[in-house]
Formats: structure tokens, C-alpha cells, sequence
């Protein structure tokens, strides 16, 4: 029997061969997964261990950023580092040299004004150059360090962007007013955070700690043990040393070189679980490929495999003979899908490598976990996708070798297959339903665990759904194909098991496809409505970083030509009643101009005169009505009350509680600005934005966005999901488009005899091609109709989830982007079937006809 398993893979070749790419593009994404998460962890892990290689002990101060502020508030915080503090830790025993760090938010622009790279990754830090004038962790690749206030030196990748070169005027910003300072120097370095696409601008010491800091003060302080002195004996040493209180940290290099790895490791293995869940549908797409091969298989040798069983091989026998043709193929497949996957992970280093020419790489790492998890991740899918087929195999009569002509085929299992489908796709739509009705995370879990068990349901009923679905298409297909149209139709529905495996395939993909878009697409209508419709200024005025502008600033627009309102947004916590709440600060007079305020009582110009607006929602829970008093508590230490003089119905840009600035600078001198909001005279336009920026000093770290702007940012972010998704989902539409070839290839086979006497009664070869075509095409289209129908029901489900974190979302389907998914499955069956088509037609009308 085993001689008979390898004697029939090698007869059939050419019908495995579809099943033996599924397997090994599953399992090569498994392998590529695995290969370039190991890849880039190590790499990752060896880059950031360099940043620490001289530390021995590193001393931070957490809140060193806010030195600047605390002093312009007048405050005066106790235990800082300075240079004091350098020169104790410098005099301990173990030390062998010790350095001060400053560090803190730059920002460069490119010669058009620009911010360079992400706001929030922009740093700035100390240039410190030891007795022969340089920093060895910043090695100069043009020109030198800088030596005094308005000399930089800027990172090789930020320098490149900008287009700048040693002796040029780039123009700076951090917390407060951009300035032009002269670039002397370009550096590289192997901070990962530089590679990812973060600039690092280089100062003098003591301007580092004037910009960024304080003069005299630093964020962090390195030591290097001198030889002998272990690392954990010199953190002892330097502990004591440390300014009184407990606010500053101290750590070996060792412990936050592991820190980092660990969060390395955790990082890219949520990288590589989220790879391998598309590896998973792939391999899940390939399950139905695999089965459907080796039932037809059987089908096509029920002579065969009757005939062993007359002459004495038992079911046992029969079974592992199967089983035995598929370990032969899953053997084979997964090592190619191994070294293949290697090759994908080698691709996607060098991909990365072209995006992000500064990221860490390193030698591909082939862990022998990842060959054993691919070879037998592809055996099991293999065997396993094998099983009931062998099974069938095993139930084959021997009488059936007597027959000449093809067994019958039994309706009652697909009875028992319908009436059990139906049961569990009705139970998991209802628990899909019954999720969206519920909301929250719990909702959440049960759409999950009902999507998990309709799909399954679904896949049980594709068998009788094809038939009507299929039948929809048949007065289309008779009116512009004739008899080949309506051959294809028959074909389509001739064997509604073969139909629906193949079907499967494409209505996995195509699920999970229409349901990431209705989503995406909701999401993004509900964001920017909630951004965008709640504002009527023309303008938003935010900084890159998310640090605070200068309220000073919404002085500075208001006196631009051609602005008519100007507002800076504040936001402070105060204990207003019983707790502390988020308060918005507002200009009264420009208010009603830069937000639209929908009142459900009182009145906006109620903050006119001292009172506080409330938000509806936030009233009622509390019990507050227009005229009610609250105490509160002041940050300066003072209390009082205030009165409510309107109630407004929510607003995105708003705090459940608004008052006027003028209010809230009385007891906050320092109040966090979320935002400015301008209108301008004439609405938006490219002269009024360049005069607001320039009102700005050009300062590249402050954004001056349109809401159409703000919209499109989040549009991009999610367009962004949306492209990643569908770009990891290919390879499951990928090996859906190859199971299709598989079905139609071996229907091809079965068919000859039949196909034959088409030709030999008038079917030309024109004519076969096209049965062909049009049977993939409804058969694809079928799947997708499926799968676009179930897709758009979960996302709705989804949503009713996340209702409640997202107040206003609404199911939006994008019907444009739906037909273009049934469109590209059409042409997919089109393209499935050319080879197939040509082989029919090819068919040699006397052999096909003696074909037994």
C-alpha cells in the first residue's frame, strides 16, 4: 500500500501540483514571518546594546524637561543634576570617567520650512569632546562639532533630507521661539532612534542646557567604571552621591541593556504574533485546496481504490495509504516553503533596509525553531486537510470495481450537512448580534467567538447556497454566452461540494477584506466628523511634539490681516463640586465664531460674564441646571464658586466643563494649550495660512492645519491599516486564486468524456474556453458575494462594539470600493482559468470520448 501511496503521487504530478504551492506558500509566509521578526529583533538588540557600551551607571532625572518651565513659573526644584553633582560621582573610587547628558525636543526644518521627520522622535542633545576635541559617540563625517552658541551639527540622514551641507543656516526650534543657527558639522551614529527616522541636533554644552534645559543642569549623567570595578559596586558608590530625594534613577549599563532587550523582544514578538495570524488564514485558505484535491482525487479513482479493497486491502490500509500521499506532499512542500520563506524574510530585511536606510540589520538569523514550527505547521495542515477525504477513500465498496459507470451521488450527507450548517451559522449570527447589542469589550468577545462559529456555519452551507446564488446568474449567462453559458452554469452547480470548497477560499478573503473597509471606512467618517464638525474656525494651530504653544502666540495671529477670531485653547483640572474635572479655557468674544456650540439651555455669552458652560450630558448625571453653584478648589490654593450659565451638547473639541481664559489664567499661570483656533475674514486660503506661519516665526515645530488637513491625517493613518492589511492578506487571496485553477484543472480531467462529445456534436474550441471561463467566473463571484455579504454584516457588528468609544459612529459602506472586490473576483476567476480553458479546448475529441 505504501508503493501504491508514492506510485500515485508520482502518477498525479500534475494535480498535486496546486496543492503543493498552497502548502508552500503557507508555510514559506510562516518561515518568512519567523526568519525577519529574528532578523529584527537581533539586529535591533545589537544596535541598542552599543548605545550603552561605555555606561557603566547611568543617573536620570524623569522630570528634567521641565526645568524651563518650573523656573518661568518662579518655582525652585531641589535635587538636580549639575555639574556639582558630576564632579562628586567623578570623584568616587570606581569611577573612571563621568559625563553629563542633556537631551530634549529640536525640531529642524528642510529648506521650505518644514518640520524634518516626526515631531515627536526630534531631539536635541550635549556635545561633549574629550581632551583630543572630539565625541567619540558621534564620529563627524564632514566637519566638526559644535564649540559655541549658534553652531550645530546635524545627524548624516537629517542633514540628507534638508538638502543642507557643512556652512549653511538651517533654521531650529525647541520649547519656545525658532532662530537660524549655522550647521559645522555632519555626523553619524547608530542610535536606532536616528535610524528610525528621529533627527538629533548636536550643541555646545552649555547652549544644550540654556535651550533645553536649564543653565548648569542635566537630564542624565554616564559613568564609566574604571578596569576592575564591576558595574553593580560602582551603582553602590553612586547612589549615596546622588542629590537628596527620591526623584532621581540610577542603573547599571548591564540592567538597561537587558531592559531593552526584553522590550525588544516583546515588541517584535507582537510584530511577529500579528504576521502569523495572516500566516494562519493563508494556511487556513489552503486547508479547503487540499481537501477538495484529494476528494476529487478519490472520486477519480473509486475503480482503483474498490479494486484494492476486492482483492483484500482493508479500510486501515486504505486510509493510510491516503494519508501517506499527503505526508509525501506535505514533506516536500514545507521544505520548499522553508527555504523559500527564508528568501522572504531576506526580502522583507532588504525592503526595510530601502524604506528606512538608517534602521539596524544584521545576518539572517534561522533559528531552529522557525524550521521546525514551518515543516510541521505544513505536514499537519497537509495531513490533517487530508482526512476525511481518506476516510471516503476507506468507505468505497469493493462492488463499486464491477461498475463502469460513475456512482451515484448521496444526497444524505449533504442533508445532515445543511441542517447542521444551518444550526451553527444561525446560533453565531445571533451571537454576533447579540454582541452588538451589548457594546464594550464584552460585546467585542462575543462578535469574536459568533464570527468564529458563523464562518464555520457558513462554510457547512455554501453546498446549498450555490444553487440559488448561483441560479441568479443564469438568465445573464444564457443571454450573452448561449449554450456555453448555460453549460457553465450547470457546471457550476453540478457538484455543489466542489463548488463550495473552491468558493471557500475566496469568501475567507474577501470577508475579512469588505469587513477591515466597512470598518476603516466607518471609523474614518465618525473621526472626522467628530474632529471636523464641531469646529468652525478655518485653522488649527498645534505643535509637532504635542508640547504646549505659547498662549502669547494667539496675541501674535490676532493682529494678522485677515483674521477675524482668535482663540487659544486651554485645558486645566480643577476640583470643581465633588472631583476634579477637565476644564476648557476659551475667548468669550471669538468663541461662537471658532466652535459650533449647540445649546440645550442658557446661553454661550453666559462667559462673558464669569460663568461656566456644562456639557448636557455631564448636568444631568450630576444634577446641575442653569444658575447652579459649584465650590472650587483653585490650583494657587484659593476656592470660591461658580455659577452655570449654559448647558451645550457635546463637543469634541470641548471639556465637559468651559470657561474664559481670562478665568483660568487668574489661578494657573502656566495652563496647558491643547490648540489655537483662528477664522478667518474670508475663509481659508494659501495667503492667510503663509501670514499666520510667518506670525508664528516660521518656527517648523508649529503646524498650521485646515480641517480638511486634520481630516485627511487621520484618513492617511487609516489608509494607511487598510494598505498593510490588504497587502498581508494577499497571500491568501493568492493561494484562494490557486485552488480555483486546482478545481477547474482536475473538473477538466473528470470531464473529458463529456467535453469530448461536446466537440464531437458542435462545440468548437472557442466555445469550451469559454464554459470554462464563465463556470471560474461564477464560481469566484459566488465566493465573493458570500464573503462581501458576511463581511459587511460583522463590520456592523463591530462597530455596534465600539459605539460607546466612539460616540457617533455610524456603519458606512463604501460601495464603490464593494463592487470593485466582486469586480477583481471576477477577474480573478478570468485568470484562474486560462490554463485550465486552454487545456479543454486542446482535448483530442476521439481520445476524450474513449476516455474510461
Amino acid at each position: 500500500m505504501y508503493r501504491t501511496a508514492l506510485r500515485n503521487v508520482l502518477a498525479h504530478k500534475g494535480r498535486l501540483l496546486m496543492t503543493a504551492l498552497a502548502v508552500l506558500l503557507g508555510t514559506a509566509f510562516v518561515a518568512g514571518t519567523m526568519v525577519f521578526s529574528d532578523t529584527f529583533g537581533k539586529a535591533l538588540q545589537n544596535s541598542y546594546s552599543k548605545s550603552y557600551a561605555d555606561v557603566s551607571v547611568l543617573v536620570t532625572d524623569p522630570a528634567a524637561d521641565s526645568f524651563r518651565r518650573a523656573r518661568e513659573r518662579g518655582d525652585k526644584p531641589q535635587d538636580q543634576l549639575t555639574d556639582a553633582t558630576v564632579a562628586r560621582l567623578a570623584a568616587l573610587p570606581g569611577t573612571g570617567r563621568a559625563r553629563g547628558l542633556v537631551s530634549g525636543f529640536v525640531g529642524v526644518a528642510d529648506r521650505r520650512g518644514e518640520l524634518i521627520g516626526q515631531g515627536w522622535s526630534a531631539r536635541g542633545a550635549n556635545y561633549l569632546p574629550d581632551a583630543s576635541g572630539a565625541d567619540a559617540r558621534y564620529p563627524m563625517a564632514r566637519g566638526r562639532g559644535p564649540r559655541r552658541s549658534g553652531e550645530i551639527a546635524l545627524d548624516r540622514e537629517t542633514a540628507d533630507k534638508g538638502g543642507y551641507t557643512v556652512g549653511d543656516t538651517v533654521r531650529i526650534a525647541s520649547d519656545g521661539p525658532a532662530s537660524d543657527v549655522r550647521l559645522v558639522g555632519v555626523f553619524t551614529t547608530d542610535d536606532p532612534e536616528v535610524g528610525s527616522g528621529s533627527s538629533l541636533t548636536l550643541f555646545d554644552n552649555a547652549t544644550a542646557q540654556r535651550l533645553l534645559l536649564d543653565p548648569g543642569r542635566y537630564s542624565g549623567i554616564a559613568l564609566t567604571a574604571k578596569p576592575g570595578v564591576a558595574q553593580g559596586a560602582l551603582l553602590a558608590q553612586a547612589v549615596p552621591a546622588l542629590p537628596a530625594g527620591d526623584r532621581m534613577e540610577a542603573r547599571t549599563g548591564q540592567e538597561l541593556t537587558d531592559t531593552q532587550a526584553k522590550q525588544i523582544a516583546e515588541g517584535t514578538s507582537g510584530m511577529k504574533t500579528a504576521l502569523l495570524a495572516f500566516a494562519a488564514i493563508s494556511l487556513f485558505v489552503g486547508v479547503f485546496i487540499i481537501a477538495n484535491t484529494f476528494t476529487m482525487l478519490v472520486a477519480q479513482r473509486t475503480r482503483e481504490l474498490a479494486l484494492l479493497r476486492a482483492v483484500g486491502a482493508s479500510r486501515g490500509q486504505v486510509v493510510r495509504s491516503v494519508l501517506v500521499e499527503a505526508l509525501l506532499i506535505g514533506v516536500i512542500a514545507s521544505a520548499a516553503g522553508l527555504a523559500t520563506g527564508v528568501g522572504i524574510g531576506a526580502g522583507m530585511q532588504a525592503l526595510l533596509g530601502a524604506m528606512a536606510p538608517g534602521m539596524p540589520s544584521g545576518s539572517l538569523v534561522v533559528a531552529p525553531a522557525t524550521v521546525l514550527v514551518s515543516l510541521l505547521t505544513g505536514v499537519l495542515v497537509t495531513v490533517v486537510s487530508a482526512v476525511l477525504p481518506a476516510l471516503r477513500a476507506a468507505g468505497i465498496a469493493p462492488v463499486a470495481a464491477m461498475s463502469s459507470g460513475d456512482q451515484p451521488v448521496s444526497q444524505k450527507s449533504l442533508i445532515v450537512r445543511n441542517s447542521i450548517g444551518g444550526v451553527i451559522a444561525g446560533g453565531g449570527l445571533g451571537l454576533v448580534a447579540y454582541g452588538a447589542s451589548l457594546g464594550g469589550d464584552a460585546g467585542r468577545m462575543a462578535v469574536g467567538g459568533g464570527a468564529g462559529v458563523a464562518l464555520i456555519g457558513i462554510f457547512l452551507l455554501l453546498p446549498l447556497l450555490s444553487r440559488p446564488v448561483v441560479a441568479l446568474a443564469g438568465p445573464l449567462l444564457r443571454g450573452t454566452a448561449g449554450t456555453a453559458g448555460r453549460l457553465a452554469q450547470q457546471n457550476a452547480v453540478r457538484n455543489p461540494r466542489r463548488t463550495a470548497a473552491t468558493a471557500a477560499a475566496l469568501t475567507i478573503g474577501l470577508t475579512l477584506v469588505s469587513s477591515l473597509t466597512v470598518i476603516g471606512t466607518s471609523v474614518d467618517d465618525a473621526v472626522g466628523r467628530a474632529v471636523t464638525s464641531g469646529m468652525r474656525a478655518d485653522y488649527s494651530i498645534k505643535t509637532a511634539n504635542g508640547i504646549s504653544p505659547d498662549p502669547a502666540l494667539a496675541d501674535a495671529v490676532a493682529k494678522v490681516p485677515g483674521v477675524s477670531a482668535v482663540s487659544a485653547m486651554t485645558d486645566v483640572y480643577w476640583k470643581l463640586g465633588t472631583r476634579e474635572r477637565a476644564i476648557s479655557g476659551v475667548d468669550p468674544d471669538a468663541i461662537d465664531r471658532l466652535v459650533a456650540l449647540d445649546m440645550a439651555g442658557g446661553t454661550a455669552a453666559a462667559l462673558k460674564q464669569g460663568l461656566v458652560l456644562v456639557e448636557a450630558e455631564t448636568a444631568r448625571n450630576n444634577g446641575m441646571t442653569v444658575g447652579s453653584t459649584l465650590p472650587v478648589e483653585y490650583p494657587d490654593g484659593q476656592s470660591g464658586t461658580v455659577t452655570v450659565g449654559g448647558l451645550f451638547r457635546k463637543n469634541e473639541l470641548l471639556s465637559p466643563v468651559v470657561m474664559a481664559n481670562a478665568d483660568v489664567l487668574r489661578h494657573t499661570g502656566d495652563p496647558y494649550v491643547t490648540q489655537i483656533l483662528v477664522k478667518g475674514a474670508d475663509g481659508p486660503s494659501a495667503g492667510l495660512r503663509a501670514a499666520i506661519k510667518d506670525a508664528t516665526g516660521s518656527n517648523p515645530v508649529i503646524d498650521v492645519k485646515t480641517k480638511q488637513d486634520i481630516r485627511e491625517e487621520f484618513s492617511s493613518i487609516i489608509t494607511f491599516m487598510l494598505n498593510l492589511m490588504y497587502g498581508l492578506l494577499a497571500m491568501s487571496v493568492l493561494v484562494a486564486v490557486l485552488g480555483v485553477v486546482n478545481t477547474l484543472a482536475m473538473s477538466v480531467f473528470e470531464r473529458k468524456r463529456e467535453i469530448g462529445m461536446l466537440r464531437a456534436i458542435g462545440l468548437d474550441r472557442r466555445g469550451v474556453k469559454r464554459m470554462v471561463r464563465l463556470e471560474s467566473v461564477v464560481i469566484s463571484l459566488f465566493g465573493a458575494v458570500i464573503g462581501v455579504l458576511l463581511g459587511c454584516f460583522l463590520a456592523w457588528a463591530v462597530n455596534g462594539t465600539l459605539e460607546t468609544s466612539l460616540p457617533g459612529l455610524d456603519t458606512v459602506l463604501p460601495y464603490g470600493k464593494l463592487l470593485a472586490f466582486l469586480a477583481l473576483a471576477g477577474l480573478v476567476g478570468l485568470v484562474a482559468a486560462i490554463w485550465p480553458a486552454r487545456r479543454a479546448a486542446r482535448l483530442d475529441i476521439l481520445g476524450a470520448i474513449k476516455t474510461d
